[in-house]
């Protein structure tokens, strides 16, 4: 301890320079950087058509879509249309993710499971989300049902592609020694194949609640009469560009929201396991 710290009375710091977080990792910085993009892209909307540089009916400006959220919210209709599809990228992804994540299992411990099964998958997953929405239609008519099992075959597919993978390309030495200790079945599945797959599990979530959203405005496009879908649909019939660009914008922030819950759960999640 030097002199001069003692002399003052002040305590060394403690903290290893190489144990305090780098700059781009400290979370101000990150949030700071992070709005600059948008902030450059609404300053360039706003000078753009400010300027006449293009016409208002193709391009409306910043305040012209924050009166027409304005407006909805005031006749309770915006609201309405955020909660619903809210409700049902929640509903669908949570479905498709915990089915994902136990035909994961089957298909990526399993050789037979793996034979069985993960050719019909990989062909079902090239379909493309508007092709499944005329069958859904004839099987659950349009309701609810339809529209949350597109959403939920649009989060099965990322979770079950990239658990399986990861459950497959487990290193076999580690499952080895667990079973030297007596670990077998759920004991070692639990204890050693698991955690080894944390990190994919959370990645596959990631991608499957981002794909949870894209098939909801597939959903909403083709059957609905409620929802941001429903809404962005309404509004290119009715040439209201104003509400095309809030709905996007809604879905854009949507989308961040959830993503940043999810990253919350899963810094817990590799804490606890990893």
């Amino acid at each position: 301890m030097s002199t001069t710290a003692t002399a003052t009375g002040t305590a060394p710091s403690l903290t290893p320079p190489s144990a305090r977080p780098a700059l781009w990792d400290r979370t101000g910085v990150r949030l700071a950087a992070g709005a600059v993009l948008p902030l450059v892209i609404l300053a360039a909307w706003q000078l753009v058509t400010a300027a006449g540089l293009v016409p208002a009916y193709r391009l409306p400006g910043p305040l012209t879509v924050l009166q027409a959220g304005a407006d909805l919210a005031g006749r309770g209709e915006l609201g309405l249309h955020v909660a619903i599809s809210v409700q049902r990228v929640l509903i669908g992804f949570a479905i498709g993710s915990v089915v994902g994540l136990a035909v994961a299992a089957i298909v990526g411990l399993s050789r037979a499971g793996d034979a069985l099964l993960n050719p019909t998958l990989a062909a079902l997953r090239a379909v493309p989300s508007l092709a499944w929405v005329p069958l859904l239609i004839l099987w659950l008519q349009i309701g609810e049902e339809s529209k949350v099992t597109l959403i939920a075959i649009g989060a099965f597919f990322p979770v079950f592609t990239t658990v399986a993978s990861a459950l497959r390309h487990i290193d076999p030495h580690l499952v080895e020694a667990g079973r030297c200790f007596g670990l077998h079945g759920w004991s070692l599945f639990r204890t050693v194949q698991l955690p080894a797959v944390v990190p994919s599990v959370v990645s596959g979530l990631r991608l499957a609640l981002a794909q949870a959203w894209l098939f909801l405005v597939a959903a909403e496009l083709i059957a609905s009469s409620m929802g941001l879908g429903f809404l962005l649909n309404d509004s290119q019939q009715t040439g209201r560009v104003d509400r095309i660009l809030l709905t996007i914008v809604l879905l854009a922030l949507l989308g961040s929201l959830t993503n940043a819950v999810l990253g919350l759960a899963e810094k817990k999640l590799l804490k606890k396991w990893t």
